[in-house]
Parts: C-alpha cells; structure tokens; sequence
C-alpha cells in the first residue's frame, strides 16, 4: 500500500493541464522587434491583472456556493520557468489552499480577456468540482486492482509494482476527459457572470493542437468542448 500512496499522491502536484503545445506554423516568421516584444507584453499583463480582478471573486463566491466545505480563497500566480509550451492549471497547497497558474507563454497567446477569462473560470471550476480528489481517488483503485490481480498471478515485486503504476495511470485517466467537460460548462458561467463572453473565449482552441478523441487521452477532442461551451453559455 505504501507504494500505491507514493504513486497516487504525486497527482496531486498538477491538478490539470489544459492547454496543448499550439499548432507550429508552416511558413518562417520574421523575428519580432524589442519594441513589439514590450508592446506584446504590457498588453499580456494589463489583459492578466483585468481578468484576475474580475473574475476570482467571481470563482471565489462560485466556490463558496458549490462547494462551502473547500477553501475557497484561490491563489493566482505566474509560473515563469523558461522553455515552456503555453498552459494553465490548478493545484493545492499543502494547506489545502487552490492555486491557479498560468506560464507566461499562455499569457503571450491569448488573444483577448475574454480567453483567458474562460482559461480562469476552467482552472477555477477544477477545484470546485473537487476533481483533483476524484482523480487520487480513481488513481488509488486502479493502483489497488491492477496489482492486486499481477499478485494474484504470480508476478514478483517488480511486476506488482509496474502494474500498480500502470493501474493508477489508467484510473486516473478514465474520467479526465468528463472532468474537463465539466470544468468547460462551470467555468463558462464564472467568465460570463465576470462579464466576459465565453464564447468568444473559447475561440482559443482554434490556435491550439486538437488532442482527437485518443483512448485514455485525458483532454476531449476540441470540437466537443466548444460545442459544451457554446451550449452552457445560450442555457445562460
């Protein structure tokens, strides 16, 4: 069991990523000015702090509603570490604390506030739902199952313990794809209650690398999401 705890606690470190490496463009581009870099990034900054400041206590009173027994005081930071595709997720303190983060590349990319309003309000629905728990959990009873039957065949330690990896690894995975659909509808209704339009924010799966519809894949095809998006946002 104590193998089983060590593989299922290091889920807790990421509660998810949302965002794929963008799609590489096929023609050359010319290297950017210094003077559009600054340009680039004071607009990435005044776009963050706009969004952050309207929509966390958006997230914050959501969570309080939802979900009164979490702590609801979200903590958002940028995760500056260098070499980086762009992307956002949610984790936990210790405490229990929710932390949103986003890199600095996803800040770059986003085209407007009302993408990385949406951006928010999925990171922020994560916790709300409580779906980092439910993937421990779901890694747990992969982990037990699949070693319990490699003991029960016979396999020595080293066997036991690559099935219980490969059993968390699937447990894991076998609802992430419903985790992020649900995080898609709750956090359209943070963004658009903060005054965004979550239909224009999820626009930014249009530069982003559609991940299909791969067995265990833990992200759903694009399409579906902005189908779930657009269809939470007219129910609004």
């Amino acid at each position: 069991m104590r193998w089983i705890a060590t593989v299922v606690a290091g889920l807790s470190l990421t509660g998810c990523v949302t965002i794929t490496e963008p799609v590489q463009q096929s023609a050359p581009q010319a290297a950017p000015s210094a003077q559009s870099n600054e340009a680039v990034a004071r607009q990435a900054a005044a776009i963050f702090q706009e969004v952050v400041t309207r929509v966390e206590p958006v997230a914050e009173a959501e969570c309080t509603r939802l979900a009164p027994r979490s702590n609801c005081d979200y903590q958002i930071v940028i995760d500056d570490r260098p070499g980086q595709a762009p992307n956002a997720f949610q984790t936990l303190t210790e405490s229990g604390r929710p932390i949103i983060a986003f890199n600095i590349p996803l800040l770059l990319s986003v085209r407007n506030s009302h993408e990385l309003a949406f951006v928010m309000g999925h990171e922020a629905a994560h916790h709300i739902a409580g779906h980092i728990a439910r993937t421990q959990q779901n890694a747990a009873v992969g982990a037990v199952i699949f070693s319990g039957l490699a003991a029960l065949g016979g396999a020595d330690a080293s066997a036991v313990r690559s099935a219980e990896q490969l059993g968390a690894t699937i447990g894991a995975r076998t609802y992430s794809k419903d985790y992020e659909l649900q995080a898609d509808v709750l956090g359209t209704r943070i963004a658009a209650t903060a005054g965004y339009d979550p239909r224009i924010g999820v626009r930014f799966f249009d530069q982003l690398e559609d991940p299909g519809n791969l067995f265990l894949g833990t992200h759903p095809p694009n399409a579906k999401r902005v189908e779930a998006v657009n269809q939470a946002a007219a129910a609004l």
